[in-house]
């Protein structure tokens, strides 16, 4: 293997293509004691877990929580989601029983611009192909559940309207799983008057759909049927709220997600089992994996590693005050990833330069992983810093970062997974083993159930984005007013804003204070239960770049694909 990274000649997808992959039955039965009976396989090396068998487990204990989290997202790469793969090898290298919990890769960005979520380099999900493409359909399935909604509001509009619809308020929108800006805004229905009533309309993303939200936040079946069933789709003329079982949707919705709630089961490079289900957008909701898949690998394993979207301060706040919140997870320990380049660029480097050593600029930076150190621990868990290697970092830099974390009263440590697998973040997993034996991790819960919406806005905008004022016109505060009087009072928030920044503009690195978030929009989430509040300008359906990922996606003469990352 390589020895640091980005020096190996393979890419990713060779890394993976030529893996000696085990059959999914073999690791099931042999490394979580899976019986084959129990398992729905899709080919030779994925398969899902039968809900009747992830029911049977209910009684068994829980092993320990791992969340990895990372410092705010840059155009450097930080690799949280390798660190996740190579984190949960590294545990099972030093003699613990450890598997691992990610999000389902969306088509948006596997041919946009971000690449695909299997990891990388020899700390990688496999086969990353399927995992990257259409995988076991689940995404599809979503799709087809909420399209349906959509057409049954519509047919139940065209026969005669018996709720009083308002078909300017229709709230739900189509999405389809693609980077497509020119779906954005749309007008439907022209024509005839056979087919419907023309009004303005639009497409999401996939990942962004509420059905997204809650199937990844559904404890079972009849759980995912109840919170759709709770879906607002339209509002009368009298503003009365429409929901999904008004039109008797609810059932066939869950009918089309039946199988698709099943988690799925893949391995590492390395063999570690790895479960791999559901990807809500970490925007416009709460960016984890399923709840189902989860708390049924808690009953599997001693320790259970998962990440949350973005960085700490979008990514673990909604994992803890959202996910863990409505679920009764509590992690153990949170892994922070940064790399000394991205810590470079938050220094205000810019990224052509970020091979030169830089100390006043990383020191400069430090600023951005201090922030979320001290955010980690407002929620009562210890942290691990996991430095991912590359083969410019100098040692007066890796000198530097470890000083600074140890002025914090955290452990730094570097990690080298991506070229050598978990063998790479040996020191990365006895750290983390030794700070959840410590016991330090008891949590605790940003804001109460009780606090008034805006309040809850404004405590996460304070304390997590160090904001000196929240603001918002009065339209805003008078709705969540009146969800408060509709019994919605309780739910959790989900900020929505750029991953780039603590503050909303993208281009404010480091650790910006004392700046203004303003709230533009709220949108009640009533089946997936929180409520999202929009801060600055946020996009529910990407567009594809100027020179997108499918341009280089092929298959070649051996029917390999080739191309994907």
């Amino acid at each position: 293997m390589p020895a640091s990274q980005h020096q190996s000649p393979k890419s990713d997808i060779e890394i993976s293509q030529s893996a000696t992959k085990r059959r999914i039955m073999d690791v099931a039965g042999e490394k979580l004691g899976i019986a084959e009976e129990n398992l729905e396989p899709y080919g030779h090396y994925k398969a899902k877990v039968s809900m009747d068998y992830v029911k049977s487990l209910k009684d068994k204990p829980n092993g320990k929580l791992i969340l990895v989290t990372a410092i705010t997202p840059t155009p450097a790469g930080e690799g949280k989601t390798t660190t996740t793969v190579g984190l949960t090898d590294a545990l099972n290298h030093i003699g613990k029983k450890a598997m691992l919990c990610l999000r389902e890769p969306s088509l948006g960005p596997s041919f946009g611009m971000k690449g695909g979520a299997a990891g990388g380099g020899y700390a990688q999900v496999i086969p990353m192909e399927d995992i990257n493409l259409h995988f076991t359909g689940d995404f599809h399935a979503i799709t087809s559940s909420h399209n349906l909604l959509s057409a049954l509001i519509d047919n139940h509009i065209h026969w005669g309207n018996a709720l009083g619809i308002d078909s300017r308020r229709v709230v739900w929108r189509r999405v389809m799983d693609m980077n497509d800006r020119a779906l954005r805004e749309i007008v439907c229905s022209l024509g005839s008057p056979a087919n419907g009533y023309p009004r303005e309309a639009g497409f999401d993303i996939t990942v962004a759909s509420e059905v997204m939200a809650i199937f990844c936040l559904a404890k079972d079946l009849d759980d995912l049927k109840e919170r759709l069933s709770n879906v607002i789709v339209a509002y009368t003329h009298e503003r009365k709220p429409i929901r999904s079982r008004d039109i008797k949707a609810h059932g066939a919705m869950t009918a089309l997600l039946k199988e698709a709630i099943a988690p799925n089961l893949v391995q590492t490079l390395e063999g570690t089992p790895a479960f791999i289900h559901g990807g809500p957008f970490a925007n416009i909701a709460h960016g984890c994996n399923s709840v189902v898949a989860t708390t049924t690998a808690l009953k599997l394993a001693d320790y259970v590693v998962t990440e949350a979207g973005f960085g700490a301060d979008l990514g673990a706040e909604k994992f803890i005050d959202i996910k863990c919140r409505k679920a009764g997870l509590e992690p153990s320990c949170v892994v922070i990833v940064a790399t000394i380049r991205a810590l470079k660029m938050h220094g205000g480097v810019k990224k052509e330069d970020l091979k030169k050593e830089d100390l006043k600029a990383l020191e400069a930076g430090m600023a951005n992983l201090r922030r979320h150190v001290e955010n980690v621990r407002k929620f009562g868990l210890p942290a691990v810093i996991s430095i991912n290697r590359f083969s410019a970092d100098t040692d007066a830099e890796i000198a530097l970062v470890k000083e600074q974390c140890s002025s914090l009263r955290v452990e730094a440590l570097m990690a080298d997974h991506w070229a050598m697998g978990g063998e790479g973040a040996a020191d990365v997993a006895r750290a983390v083993v030794n700070a959840i034996d410590s016991g330090r991790g008891k949590l605790k819960f940003l804001y109460p159930d009780e606090m008034p919406l805006f309040e809850k806005i404004e405590t996460i905008a304070r304390e997590i984005y160090r904001a000196k004022n929240v603001t918002a016109d009065k339209s805003v505060k008078d709705r969540l007013k009146t969800w408060e009087e509709m019994g919605f009072g309780k739910l959790p928030v989900c900020i929505a804003k750029t991953q780039y920044s603590f503050s909303t503009n993208p281009d404010a690195k480091g650790a910006p204070v004392d700046h203004t978030i303003n709230v533009r929009e709220v949108r009640l989430s009533a089946g997936a239960e929180f409520v999202v509040a929009v801060c600055g300008e946020i996009m529910t359906m990407p567009g594809l770049p100027k020179l997108p990922a499918a341009d280089s996606i092929d298959v070649g003469a051996d029917g390999q694909i080739v191309g994907l990352f």
